[in-house]
C-alpha cells in the first residue's frame, strides 16, 4: 500500500466476502423438551447459555420425548460443504454438555470440529421422517 493511501482506500482482500454462516443449535421445547418432566434441569438457563454461544432456534416436538431434552447441531456452510448432517444429541441435562456442545458450536460444529469425545454419550439417531398417508 502506498504511504498515503488509507486502509479505507485498499481494504483486506476478503472485505467483500459474505460472512460465514456459523453453526446453528435446534433446541427442542415442547411436550417434554424444556418441561417440568424433565425435572432438575433449568431450561430457560441452557436455551440462554447456548444463545449467548451460538445461533439457537427453538422448536417443536422433534418426536423423540424419550430423549428430553433434545439439542439438534446443524452444520455450517463449510461444515456442509464438507458432507456434514446434522448431529442429534439427547438427555442433554446437565450444564456442562450445554457448555461441551456450545464450545463444539462455537469451533464449527460438524464438519468442521471434530465432536468432543463426551458428546458422542449423548448422540441419538433422529427418528424417521414420516411419509405423507
Amino acid at each position: 500500500m502506498p504511504a498515503d493511501a488509507s486502509p479505507a482506500e485498499n481494504p483486506p482482500a476478503d472485505a467483500g466476502a459474505p460472512e460465514a454462516v456459523p453453526c446453528r443449535v435446534v433446541v427442542c421445547r415442547d411436550c417434554c423438551c424444556g418441561s417440568p418432566k424433565v425435572i432438575g434441569t433449568d431450561h430457560a438457563a441452557q436455551t440462554a447459555r447456548l444463545r449467548a454461544q451460538v445461533p439457537v432456534r427453538v422448536s417443536a416436538c422433534l418426536d423423540v420425548c424419550e430423549q428430553a431434552n433434545v439439542i439438534v447441531v446443524q452444520p455450517s456452510a463449510a461444515g456442509r460443504a464438507a458432507g456434514a448432517r446434522p448431529v442429534w444429541l439427547g438427555l442433554v441435562n446437565d450444564p456442562d454438555a450445554t457448555e461441551d456442545i456450545a464450545a463444539w458450536a462455537r469451533a464449527g460444529g460438524p464438519g468442521v470440529a471434530p465432536i468432543p469425545d463426551i458428546l458422542d454419550l449423548y448422540a441419538i439417531t433422529p427418528p424417521r421422517r414420516r411419509s405423507a398417508s
